[in-house]
């Protein structure tokens, strides 16, 4: 049946501990995920950020919209008692405390995927639209800089890759950074790429579970074009088998224990 999808823990090992803390990121490298996905936003004062939504209510016991908002001010919220609201995260040894509380910078997810002790992959994703429009991916890109990351040497890949529903943001990268690998995500696949092609310069396709369901030949279709095939959000064990069948390069999972399990069957 081909090689194994690769399992990406999106936003860590959500299912299980508060998305994107450290402590999901350190779960899902310990369940063995191959790659790590997060979101990225930009603080006030010019910080890469792994939080999901637009407001940070939702995550966190704070409220108002993230990007008017210093780091300083996010480090003072609880981000992960929503998860566990009956737990005292200070105690239960499965939920480190500070790592499962604090707003967790790209800076630190960077640096525990170089100390991780073995290759891991990270899937980035550009979050928009946003007030800071191109400067999130001139920091995304310094960032990834620091760590040698940006400008992979000829025959060799970065482990970043950069995601986004957003082709202009994927532009960016490519013009910036042409050695990145991007992935499109896609909730509906644009008619003139329903052949299976992509944008010129991107080189994976992200569709969405529900695609790939309704339209499994569509799989075939991006291999034949060249392009890796990404698939967001996977959960249910059958939907994971249904990926490995269809040869699918990538399984998007909240549960990477349960996705690494499930693919190992087949080994």
């Amino acid at each position: 049946m081909g090689k194994l999808p690769s399992v990406v823990a999106h936003r860590g090992a959500s299912a299980v501990n508060p998305e994107h803390t450290l402590a999901a990121y350190q779960r899902a490298i310990e369940v063995g995920a191959d790659a790590l996905e997060c979101d990225v936003r930009l603080t006030a004062d010019g910080h890469l950020v792994c939080v999901h939504d637009r407001r940070i209510d939702r995550t966190s016991n704070g409220r108002g919209v993230l990007s008017t908002m210093r780091l300083e001010e996010l480090e003072s919220y609880d981000w992960g008692s929503w998860k566990h609201p009956w737990a005292d995260l200070d105690e239960d040894a499965e939920l480190p405390g500070l790592d499962v509380r604090k707003v967790l910078t790209l800076e630190t997810l960077l640096a525990t995927v170089r100390d991780a002790g073995r290759p891991v992959e990270l899937a980035i994703e550009t979050k928009h639209p946003t007030r800071y429009a191109g400067l999130v991916e001139r920091r995304l890109i310094e960032a990834l800089a620091r760590y040698g990351w940006a400008h992979p040497k000829v025959g060799t890949e970065s482990p970043v890759r950069v995601m986004s529903f957003s082709w202009l943001s994927l532009r960016r990268i490519r013009t910036a950074a042409p050695g990145l690998r991007t992935v499109l995500l896609m909730d509906r696949v644009p008619l003139r790429f329903r052949d299976g092609s992509l944008p010129t310069g991107v080189s994976c396709a992200g569709p969405s579970l529900e695609i790939v369901t309704a339209h499994p030949e569509y799989v075939d279709r991006a291999h034949k074009h060249g392009h890796q095939v990404h698939v967001w959000t996977v959960n249910a064990e059958t939907d994971i088998g249904r990926c490995r069948e269809l040869g699918v390069d990538a399984v998007i999972t909240d549960r990477p224990d349960v996705a690494v399990r499930v693919l190992g069957m087949d080994t």
